[in-house]
Parts: C-alpha cells; sequence; structure tokens
C-alpha cells in the first residue's frame, strides 16, 4: 500500500490523518476509484487551488480551519463542519483564509 493512501478496515479521524505543512497544501487519497475519489487536503494559510472546471461535481466538507471557495466568482467562507457542492464545469477555486482542512468527494458520471 502507498503511503498516500488509507488502510482499509481500520479507524481513523480525518483530523488527525493528515498536517498541516508551511506554504504547502498537501493531500492523500482516502479512496481513489474509477467512478470518483475522496481525498483529504490540508491547507497552509494563504494558499489555495486556482481557478478551474471539472467535469463533474464535487463535495467539499471543511475539517478544520476557515477557507473561501469561489463558485463562479461568489465567495464563500467555509468554517469546521460547514459543506458547499462545486456543480461541474462550473468554474471554482480554493483559498485557506486560515489553515484549513478539507474532505474532497468526487463522484464521476457515466457517459
Amino acid at each position: 500500500m502507498a503511503s498516500n493512501e488509507f488502510e482499509k478496515g481500520v479507524k481513523f479521524s480525518f483530523n488527525n490523518s493528515i498536517s498541516y505543512n508551511d506554504k504547502a497544501v498537501v493531500s492523500k487519497h482516502i479512496l481513489k476509484k474509477e467512478n470518483g475519489n475522496i481525498s483529504l487536503f490540508a491547507f497552509d494559510k494563504g494558499e489555495g487551488l486556482s481557478e478551474h472546471t471539472t467535469p463533474f461535481d464535487a463535495v467539499v466538507y471543511i475539517v478544520d480551519g476557515k477557507a473561501d471557495i469561489i463558485i463562479n466568482g461568489v465567495s464563500n467562507i467555509l468554517e469546521a463542519n460547514e459543506t458547499i457542492i462545486m456543480p461541474a464545469n462550473i468554474p471554482h477555486a480554493l483559498k485557506a483564509v486560515e489553515k484549513f482542512k478539507m474532505v474532497l468527494t468526487m463522484i464521476k458520471q457515466k457517459n
């Protein structure tokens, strides 16, 4: 098993399963399948993902901290235990207002 993947059948905590790194974005795959992925991220303050689109909806759950999730130019400030859906084919970006951890779930639609 790669060190960037979670072991199946073993309990874990999202918050304790990833650490912040200075001036970095850290990610780990929780599950990676052909029809979708679940990933865990840790963003240092000021870090983010530039605007982009994806061909499928994505659910963001904030585990810790505070993030600005920008969807189609509209800012959404999310804090721990809050969730938002980023719609398919709509530009979106993420920025760490303060350090934050998130779970990203992407489900791909069959063609």
